[in-house]
Order: C-alpha cells, then sequence, then structure tokens
C-alpha cells in the first residue's frame, strides 16, 4: 500500500501519520516530549529530542512491511525559527514564541520603520513581540551580533524538518505570511526592513508549498507549512462557496479565504491578521483566545460547584435555559452595533458563580459570553465579504451548546460542525498530492452536521 507520512507537530503533541491513497489514516504515533530550557532558563522545545523522535519514526515507517512510503512531509505550529551554519548545525534553542520581548528593543526597532500602526497594516501582523517571529531574528542580530554572523540561514521550524531529511534550505510562504512581521502584504514581497538591517540574505529562496524536493530513494519530501495555513486546504479543495473557517482548540481561529480587503489598524487592535496559503494567497483571520478562557472558567466552575473538570462533556443544549439566562442579563442576541471591547475580556470572568443555581445553568452562562466573543471576533474577518458558511472544526465543534449558540448568533449564514481526521496534516498531505498520489481527491474528506437557528 502507498502511503505519505506527515509529521504533525504542535506545541504539546507530536504526531505522525501515514495516509493511504484514498488519504484515510492508517498508521499513527504520538508523543509528549520533555522540554528543555533556554540560556534565560525560559521553557523551549528540546529540538535535538524532537529531530531524534522523527528520525527513529521515519526508521520504524521504512520497516514496516505493509507499506511503501512515497512521500513525507511537515505541519508545525509557527512563529518559530531554528538558525543554522554552514554546516548545517543548530546555533540556538528553539526559542519559545510566549517568552517575553525586551521593550526598549521593540520600541527601538517600531520607531526605526515608520511606528506600529503602519508598520503593523504593511505587514498584517499585530505587535505580539516573538509570536512576530522576525522580530526573533532582529533579537539574535541585536543582542548577539557575533553569533548571528555565524547564522547561515534562519528556518522555520516546517522548514528545519524538511532540512533535516533533504539537506537543501527553503521558505515557504505559509510560514513567512503568519504575523512575522517579514512580508510586505501590499506588495506581496519581503519588506525592506530586513535588506537593512542583513537579515534578508540569511533567508533561504522561496519555494512553492505544492511542490517537493526529489529524493534519490524516490521519496518525495515537501517544505512544510504552517499548521493553521494546512489546517484550510481540505476546505479550499473542497468547497469553492464563500465560507469562514473556524478553528477551535487552545486559539479560535476565523479564516476567510474570501477576504481580500486590507486589513484595518483597527482590525489588527482586535487581533485580527492575515496567514498566507501555500498558493500565495492571503487569508484574512482573527484570534480570541477562547479555548483557553474556556479551560480556566471550566476549572472555576469545577471547583465552585465540586465536580470534576470535565463534567461539561456531559452537558447539551437547554433552549429554556438560554431563555432565561437573557432575560435576566438583559443580553442581546444580535448586538446592532459593533462593541470590540468585549474581546479583550470574556465577561464571565467577572460574575458571581453564587448567583446560579447549578452547575448545568453556570456552563451555559459561560458558553453564552464566550459565543458573544466569538461573535464578534468571527464578524472581523466575515465583513464586506459574500460568506455564506460557517465550518466549525476542532474541540468546540463538538460542544453542542457552542454549536447552537453560534447558528443563533449567524441567522443568515449556515452554520456547520466539521470533522475529519487531522485536519493540519491531511492539509500538508493534500498540498503535495501531485507528487506522490495517482488517485483523484475524494470529495467527502469532511464530515458535515448542520446546526439549525
Amino acid at each position: 500500500m502507498n502511503v505519505v507520512a506527515i509529521f504533525d507537530i504542535g506545541k504539546t503533541n507530536k504526531k505522525v501519520f501515514l495516509f493511504d491513497e484514498n488519504y484515510k489514516i492508517v498508521w499513527e504515533k504520538s508523543v509528549n516530549l520533555q522540554e528543555t530550557v533556554d540560556e534565560d532558563g525560559f521553557p523551549c522545545e528540546d529540538i535535538e529530542v524532537l529531530k531524534s523522535w522523527i528520525l527513529d519514526r521515519l526508521s520504524e515507517i521504512k520497516e514496516l512491511s505493509n507499506y511503501t512510503l512515497k512521500a513525507i512531509n511537515f505541519s508545525t505550529y509557527g512563529a518559530s525559527f531554528v538558525y543554522i551554519d554552514g554546516k548545517g548545525e543548530v546555533l540556538t534553542p528553539l526559542y519559545n514564541y510566549l517568552k517575553e520581548y525586551p521593550k526598549e528593543l521593540k520600541d527601538n526597532f517600531y520607531t526605526k520603520y515608520k511606528g506600529e500602526e503602519v508598520f503593523a497594516v504593511k505587514t498584517a501582523s499585530p505587535v505580539l513581540g516573538n509570536l512576530n517571529s522576525g522580530m526573533q531574528i532582529y533579537r539574535l542580530k541585536e543582542e548577539n551580533p557575533e553569533l548571528f554572523l555565524k547564522v547561515q540561514y534562519c528556518l522555520h521550524l516546517p522548514q528545519y524538518l524538511s532540512f533535516l531529511l533533504t539537506g537543501e534550505a527553503y521558505t515557504d510562504i505559509t510560514s513567512i505570511g503568519c504575523h512575522t512581521n517579514l512580508w510586505n502584504f501590499k506588495k506581496m514581497k519581503y519588506h525592506k526592513w530586513l535588506k537593512n538591517e542583513g537579515i534578508k540574505d540569511k533567508l533561504p529562496p522561496i519555494h512553492p508549498g505544492k511542490d517537493i524536493i526529489k529524493k534519490e530513494n524516490g521519496i518525495a519530501v515537501g517544505i512544510g507549512l504552517h499548521d493553521s495555513s494546512s489546517a484550510i486546504i481540505p476546505y479550499t479543495i473542497n468547497f469553492t462557496e464563500p465560507f469562514v473557517l473556524l478553528s477551535t482548540g487552545t486559539w479560535s481561529i476565523s479564516l476567510n479565504p474570501f477576504n481580500n480587503k486590507p486589513l484595518t489598524f483597527e482590525e489588527l487592535q482586535n487581533d485580527c491578521l492575515c496567514y498566507m496559503q501555500y498558493t500565495e494567497k492571503p487569508v484574512k483571520a482573527a484570534r480570541l483566545f477562547a479555548g483557553n478562557e474556556h479551560e480556566i472558567q471550566a476549572k472555576r466552575l469545577a471547583e465552585h460547584f465540586n465536580v470534576p473538570f470535565d463534567s461539561f462533556k456531559d452537558i447539551y443544549f437547554d433552549k429554556k435555559i438560554v431563555s432565561n439566562l437573557r432575560a435576566l442579563n438583559f443580553q442581546i442576541v444580535y448586538p446592532k452595533k459593533y462593541d470590540f471591547d468585549i474581546l479583550k475580556e470574556c465577561p464571565f470572568q467577572k460574575r458571581d458563580l453564587n448567583t446560579f443555581k447549578s452547575y448545568d445553568i453556570a456552563y451555559h452562562q459561560l458558553m453564552l459570553d464566550l459565543v458573544e466573543q466569538q461573535f464578534f471576533s468571527t464578524n472581523l474577518v466575515i465583513r464586506n465579504s459574500p460568506v455564506k458558511k460557517i465550518f466549525v472544526d476542532g474541540g468546540f465543534s463538538k460542544n453542542s451548546i457552542f454549536m447552537n449558540l453560534l447558528a443563533e448568533a449567524f441567522p443568515d449564514v449556515e452554520v456547520y460542525a466539521a470533522s475529519m481526521a487531522q485536519a493540519s496534516a491531511l492539509g500538508a498531505a493534500l498540498a503535495i498530492h501531485q507528487n506522490w498520489n495517482p488517485k483523484p481527491i475524494q470529495n467527502d474528506l469532511i464530515d458535515l452536521k448542520f446546526y439549525k437557528h
């Protein structure tokens, strides 16, 4: 059986999948790897441990007698650079994007390049410190110039993993286009600051995401993709009518491939940004830390009502509870004007849990508050575009309260819970389809469940 191997590397879970020619998962392994710390004692990915795990899994796959490995690709989290020297050796830790960025360095940078507003609009990148991965390179150059001189190439994590197998260094548009501060979205090329700072030559040539780097043994190796951009690929292949994908996990990210309006500074201030498809088309996106908030508040509810943390899994949408809560809180179902202040803080944080008679009622209120935030966040990318459908994947797609409330919040749009096996891994496999798979792509890769409002 011919298969493609996809290494899907999240910050917590590291997975590898084998997909057959019909894109069904036929083999998989996953692991949580121990982190290490950088020179400041801040937790970070242990690149050597990750490298060993990938090479070990690859050896294991090649020993599987039932499968013939035809291709390999990578999907990983973004905002993570690996710096290599001329021999391909790694020069620094894989710095964590959650690490705080020095304020003085940040202020100096934006002052030099026309201020936060102008720069953020040009690069479609909210000001996010280390989450703007280009700022990590700038920091290395400013704080450790001797080490910076030794850097041959700055590789985003998916491209480094590809380099491990091919020895060839390339840059990928989905990694560059992901709130990095590197790309000028107006001119669709690198921002000039990279040349000014002597960084541009340390970024290897851009290679198309649909193409591969051939290996002598006949296995095609892709250059890897940023996971959020990879996750949207199955949808753009299966659906042509305008849609928004609401990808839910720790972050809820609303992705609209059909909105090509330039970002405004107001949108950027509300955590709106652009991703880039592997076809080099921008995707307007809005982020909300909803999964993280849900976890915090679910713990708070569990402690208050003395129930297990995951009790919410047994609660289903109750229309009567919702209407009673709305009457009690004077909540408007569909706000007439845009009040983006709600995105800064979930209203549930300030609610007194003693006012709720039961865990079920309190949990419904939490979901009402989260969906109200989601309404405003998703509207940032739906406005002024012809979207007819919202597909929700990830954790919240399995939450009946979230899904029913979202359908109510968007009465003019069809809302679906979408499920498929591992969207970002599947996207990375589909991206290189033409290079390993002789069969046509199936049109039933995604299962949909419609929610009436």
